[in-house]
């Protein structure tokens, strides 16, 4: 797991952009409009993230001056999006650069955009949160409730089609593929949906469904269903999920999309 500081983070990712400019001259405006001429990377942030959010109804000026409000009023944000992209770069082998989710990874901005959005909802702004969830959607194909609640260090791998609850926790250094529900099991309310522990891989096309926990360090297989509680260290498969095993090591760390089952190994 990487202890890189911000400050490590940012002058590496200033680094890389300048490379990339020279290197290729046709992106060097885009570079520099998205990180050479910003301060920080909170201002980066705001900036990519408005940029992508806005639309003919709303302002992208409008929305950069809101988002940096809220990176500048909650250092945790930042904190946590450090932790996010240094989960990229030790999980992803297509990640060899800090800067690559911050400027390309839908999946990376779905999560920051939804690390605003919380702070919105809780800070009594639900309508702009409401509003900003439908844009997010619709631009990263990810749908996350502003309630719900997330860790730090985690990665959501391509990001397409991940769909979380209004209730759904998320704990620290989380992997999950495209595709992943974690939703309800009905149209009850209140606390409805699935407790996330840390160190958890989630298979692509997973529905994890329920008022449930997934215990700390658990494996989910690709395409499985879960409805009843997984617990810590195990891996389970199957619609509905069973137990196969225990899963080793950090399965988020590992992204090992295999299933050891009597010396023998299928893809899940």
């Amino acid at each position: 797991m990487s202890t890189i500081t911000e400050t490590e983070m940012w002058q590496a990712i200033r680094a890389e952009a300048s490379r990339a400019a020279t290197e290729e001259p046709m992106l060097a405006s885009f570079l520099h409009l998205t990180v050479l001429r910003h301060e920080s990377l909170a201002r980066v942030l705001a900036f990519h993230l408005s940029s992508k959010l806005s639309s003919s109804t709303m302002d992208a000026r409008a929305l950069y001056e809101t988002f940096l409000r809220v990176l500048e009023q909650d250092p945790e944000i930042v904190a946590a999006c450090v932790a996010d992209i240094a989960a990229c770069y030790d999980r992803d082998p297509a990640c060899d650069q800090y800067s690559l989710p911050l400027l390309y990874f839908k999946g990376f901005h779905a999560i920051q955009s939804h690390r605003i959005n919380h702070w919105l909802w809780q800070n009594e702004r639900k309508t702009l949160a409401y509003f900003l969830q439908n844009r997010a959607s619709e631009v990263f194909g990810v749908d996350i409730h502003p309630a719900a609640r997330f860790g730090r260090g985690i990665m959501f791998d391509h990001g397409t089609g991940i769909v979380i609850g209004e209730t759904a926790v998320l704990g620290n250094d989380i992997s999950l593929l495209h595709g992943v529900t974690l939703g309800g099991s009905g149209k009850e309310s209140g606390d409805r949906h699935p407790k996330i522990g840390d160190g958890v891989m989630i298979g692509a096309n997973a529905s994890v469904l329920g008022n449930i926990r997934v215990g700390q360090c658990a494996k989910i297989g690709a395409g499985s269903v879960v409805v009843r509680n997984v617990e810590p260290q195990t891996t389970v498969v199957g619609v509905p999920a069973k137990a196969v095993g225990l899963s080793r090591n950090v399965p988020a760390d590992d992204m090992d999309q295999s299933l050891m089952v009597d010396d023998y190994t299928f893809a899940i």
